[in-house]
């Protein structure tokens, strides 16, 4: 079986078909699930996929699909999952000719082992449809998107309760409203309206008008900000913007429909491609009900542009069968209104097992005037993209070989804080380039071609290499 150079080994994309956003995650322990939405074929509609991966989300083994279009539906898409007592609720987005619902499977046997039939087509038989939770009102269309959280508190948010909180999205995709449900049990829902806004979501640059620009995939968390100890609520946003997608994150806190901003607009990722973050719910014991607050884990779809992407014109999909990518689990924490992210816990071990994936991490002193550039070569040892940390900027510019793909491509940049010293990891995993500094208060994440796979970095500059880590796959 032929190498597949753009594949990555860590982060989980298809073997076959189109990826087209990750639809939910939840650890049970210290194993991962995740659900994801995809077609087989270019014209599909899409299905829902199950992976695993045991101990470290890096090694990912697949189970028989879970949801399937069905009746009159067209196409599935991506919405949450999150534990219950009898197992684990799949919130879905079932579209049809006339609309779209938001509608409810389980899965009540969800400790048994996971199968792969030989026929793809094959669904788990342990999943069975519920059916529809939240559809048209007087006043509200087309429900889709679900972001479905448990044991949410409004009062006493220590203390949590046994109620759930749904955001989901209405209305036409050019002038999309998030809205708010609640329910008791997870299963039956109650609609309570529109999610507003008290104070300035410093969206004003974002939108030509209104509260938000238009959005998809919004998710809400709940977090502790260890510099104050207080709980917040962080809602996520992807913006459409022309042709691109741009993920980031209000902070404040939502009680009943109204979200009240302490810190406006902020973007999640600085890359080419990293959009419609999906946070990952728990099953019960997973996490000690302390330190639930303290931290949440989520993916990114690398696909940048969104609805304005044709993934048969990726390399991936014309040489290997195969488009689109998630992002790494990142552990984000909340410190003074800003999200930290880092890369998941083990991934040096898992970079070192791989074959092929690369990562580099350098502690740095980069007084002003210097920089450092870190040149990620292809198999001819050229210059496939080069990372640039200058001190105030850090930037990922693309220049594979692969031109066509950038045209008019500019250089992802992010500010960074004024100290001179920093630390800055790079991962390269297949077509794959994750980027983290300013102690991980900026990511990027980007996909890059590399003619003939990664054959090494080189660095450069004036700024001083304090120490440094190099992995590779054997």
């Amino acid at each position: 079986m032929p190498i597949h150079i753009h594949h990555p080994e860590l982060h989980f994309a298809p073997e076959n078909g189109i990826l087209d956003a990750p639809a939910g995650a939840l650890l049970d322990g210290t194993t991962w699930h995740l659900y994801f939405q995809y077609r087989a074929q270019p014209g599909q509609g899409a299905r829902w996929g199950h992976v695993f991966s045991e101990e470290m989300p890096f090694d990912w083994l697949e189970c028989d699909d879970v949801l399937a279009p069905a009746g009159g539906e067209i196409t599935l898409r991506a919405g949450a999952v999150a534990a219950v007592d009898a197992g684990v609720n799949l919130y879905f987005t079932s579209v049809t000719s006339t609309g779209s619902t938001v509608a409810l499977a389980q899965d009540k046997d969800f400790d048994r082992l996971c199968e792969v039939s030989d026929d793809p087509s094959t669904l788990d038989a342990a999943i069975h449809r519920v059916g529809t939770v939240a559809a048209d009102t007087t006043d509200f269309s087309r429900f889709r998107s679900p972001c479905v959280v448990p044991g949410w508190a409004e009062v006493d948010r220590d203390e949590g309760h046994a109620g759930w909180i749904m955001l989901a999205l209405t209305g036409t995709t050019e002038a999309p409203q998030p809205v708010i449900l609640h329910s008791e049990d997870g299963t039956s829902w109650t609609f309570s309206g529109p999610l507003t806004f008290a104070g300035d979501t410093g969206l004003s640059g974002w939108s030509a008008g209104g509260d938000l620009p238009p959005v998809v995939s919004p998710r809400i968390i709940r977090l502790r900000d260890q510099i104050d100890d207080h709980i917040y609520d962080v809602l996520l946003v992807t913006i459409e913007r022309g042709d691109r997608e741009v993920s980031g994150y209000l902070v404040g806190r939502l009680e009943g429909t109204v979200f009240s901003v302490r810190t406006g607009f902020q973007q999640l990722d600085f890359g080419h491609d990293f959009t419609r973050p999906r946070t990952t719910n728990y099953m019960p014991g997973t996490v000690d009900q302390q330190q639930r607050f303290e931290q949440s884990r989520l993916f990114g779809l690398m696909n940048g542009q969104g609805r304005a992407d044709d993934a048969t014109t990726h390399p991936s999909f014309t040489e290997e069968g195969w488009a689109n990518v998630l992002s790494l689990p990142r552990h984000v924490t909340l410190q003074g209104g800003k999200l930290f992210q880092t890369p998941a816990v083990g991934l040096p071990d898992a970079v070192a097992e791989s074959s092929r994936a690369r990562s580099w991490v350098g502690l740095l002193n980069v007084p002003a005037g210097s920089h450092l550039a870190v040149e990620l070569l292809d198999a001819d040892g050229d210059p496939a993209a080069v990372v640039t940390h200058s001190g105030e900027k850090l930037t990922l510019k693309r220049c594979s070989k692969f031109q066509d793909l950038y045209a008019d491509d500019a250089p992802a940049t992010a500010s960074l804080a004024e100290d001179d010293s920093d630390s800055l990891t790079i991962i390269i995993d297949g077509s794959t380039v994750e980027v983290f500094a300013d102690g991980g208060q900026v990511a990027m994440a980007s996909r890059v071609y590399f003619t003939g796979g990664c054959g090494g970095l080189r660095t450069s500059g004036d700024a001083e290499i304090l120490r440094e880590w190099e992995r590779a796959g054997s």
